[in-house]
């Protein structure tokens, strides 16, 4: 099975529960286990508040009022991508994140999409903004949702 969406969001609050609810749909409706579409709908929601909280452009008060989701379903693997206008992240990271306080309010985001990922990229997209992708190796239901029929 092969499916690609993509979302254009504004960066408001209450985009992050819309782009969670509509992948978790997508990967119930596709039959995935929904152990991993857990997983990755909490990696997806710490994306999504990243950018909503960061995403915004180089001139002050005047950054892009939105940022990108995009799906791919292919074969074995979901990969998911949010692009957003922020300054993105200062290098290449090969290793985790360090780890916030435990009673830390910010800072635990990108560690948990680490830890929930199979393979993340924290880099810059095209345009200058932040990339944040992952991906993880699917397990699938007995039975497919009847929701396709």
């Amino acid at each position: 099975m092969s499916i690609w969406w993509s979302l254009h969001l504004r960066r408001e609050a209450a985009s992050v529960p819309l782009a969670r609810r509509l992948f978790l749909g997508t990967m119930e409706t596709a039959g995935v286990d929904p152990e991993v579409s857990y997983d990755l709908s909490v990696a997806l929601t710490e994306a999504c508040a990243n950018a909503v909280e960061h995403g915004g452009g180089p001139v002050a008060g005047r950054g892009s009022e939105a940022y990108r989701v995009t799906a791919f379903l292919d074969g074995e693997t979901c990969r998911i991508e949010v692009t957003d206008a922020g300054p993105g992240f200062p290098g290449v990271r090969s290793a985790p994140a360090p780890a916030a306080c435990p009673d830390a309010e910010d800072g635990r985001g990108l560690r948990l999409i680490e830890e929930l990922s199979d393979h993340v990229h924290f880099g810059r997209s095209g345009r200058g903004g932040a990339v944040v992708s992952f991906d993880k190796i699917l397990k699938w239901r007995d039975s497919p949702s009847l929701l396709m029929a």
